[in-house]
């Protein structure tokens, strides 16, 4: 979701409302499945959005390689736009997986989902830095 797109602000602020309107005609039963539904858009929004902004300065980073006639700087950009996109889908996720968690299993249950996101990001951050992976992280940087 581009912060200076106010078209994506109406179209979730839209959604919103109308799962706001559908849950007072339907009632708490079913606020659940509406809260997923809202966000599984947002999230899909939000992952587009995230892509956007990575490929555009993958792009820049290429255009601009290709005019000073030298490689890309290491793969710096395109490692901040993916760690920067893995970040944040994990926050977005993090959101109902602790509701679920909290409401089946209460403390323990946060606990242990919160421990998993944790430890998703921490291997996904150092994942360039356990033995073996240069190897990977290079042919990562020339497909690209």
């Amino acid at each position: 979701m581009d912060s200076h797109d106010p078209t994506r602000h109406e179209e979730l602020r839209t959604g919103l409302d109308a799962t706001l309107r559908v849950r007072r005609e339907l009632g708490t039963e079913y606020e659940t499945a509406l809260i997923e539904s809202f966000l599984a858009r947002f999230e899909e929004s939000l992952d587009s959005a995230v892509d956007r902004r990575v490929r555009r300065r993958l792009a820049e980073s290429r255009t601009a390689s290709a005019r000073d006639g030298r490689s890309p700087s290491s793969g710096r950009i395109e490692g901040f736009g993916e760690r920067f996109g893995f970040g944040i889908v994990s926050l977005v996720l993090a959101v109902p997986l602790s509701a679920i968690a909290a409401s089946e299993a209460h403390l323990p249950g946060l606990l242990v989902a919160w421990t998993g996101i944790v430890g998703v990001n921490a291997l996904h951050a150092l994942r360039d830095r356990l033995p073996g992976r240069t190897e990977g992280r290079e042919a990562r940087e020339d497909a690209f």
